[in-house]
């Protein structure tokens, strides 16, 4: 039973890496039973919701082994879910050994994100500009946009934090930056407020949750295209309270 527990242990570690950073779910079980198959593991079957991965496997007349985990945590980084693919195809074609892909997955998990913090909110302000831009607003607009979009980002991460509350942290995070972006066009820097706010909130927006809701429910895993399509539909009224309380109070 030594290799089908270290294939659980594999297969666990691979489905926890993706679901954590974003891949859908059709894809986390597709990629767990292939990993198990090539190890000449019968009877395999997984499934996967959004918080929760459960795998079961034969070997060799043993009996099932069955195992799950919860994945609390959610983040984004589509990078980590193409090395895990990549592994798994390396190992399903024969190109590396389970320990091997074992000891790379556990690389995988250990290494940070793709970027630093920092890049992360500039990245985000450089969003909330271009996007008042698109809109309609005028090129002073990118700056005041610019602003509220690096401040609300900020918020976003440093609340989420220390609260571990998604919902209240854009909550949070939308509420300052449209009060950012409300006082800096009281101060006479930008013009266009109703751009300034749209391009601030479309960092927030939970595009991929949104997506990958899309596609499960396309695929037919109608359990994790609801529970991600109401995490997104709870996300967009979260931002959405968000803005209009700083509205209310300050308009």
């Amino acid at each position: 039973m030594a290799k089908a527990d270290e294939m659980m242990d594999i297969c666990l570690l691979a489905g926890e890496i993706m679901l954590t950073y974003g891949a859908e779910t059709y894809r986390v079980e597709e990629t767990l039973e292939r990993m198990a198959k090539a190890a000449n593991l019968k009877n395999v079957h997984s499934f996967v919701t959004t918080t929760g991965i459960f795998i079961s496997f034969e070997e060799n007349g043993h009996g099932d082994v069955m195992q799950m985990i919860r994945v609390d945590d959610r983040y984004h980084d589509l990078n980590k879910v193409a090395l895990v693919n990549q592994v798994s195809r390396e190992f399903v074609i024969g190109e590396i050994t389970s320990e091997e892909a074992h000891d790379k997955l556990k690389d995988i998990y250990r290494t940070p994100l793709n970027y630093p913090i920092w890049l992360i909110h500039f990245a985000s302000g450089i969003a909330g500009g271009g996007f008042s831009y698109l809109f309609g607003g005028g090129i002073k607009d990118t700056l005041p946009a610019f602003i509220a979009g690096v401040t609300a980002s900020v918020f976003l991460i440093e609340v989420e934090k220390y609260l571990k509350v998604k919902f209240f942290a854009e909550f949070i995070a939308a509420f300052v930056g449209g009060t950012v972006a409300i006082a800096l066009v009281f101060l006479g820097i930008g013009t266009n407020l109703n751009q300034i706010i749209i391009g601030t909130l479309m960092p927030l927006v939970p595009g991929v949750p949104l997506t990958n809701a899309v596609r499960d429910l396309m695929s037919g895993d109608l359990v994790a295209g609801v529970s991600r399509g109401a995490e997104a539909t709870i996300t967009s009224l979260s931002i959405a309270t968000g803005i209009a309380l700083s509205i209310t109070l300050f308009l």
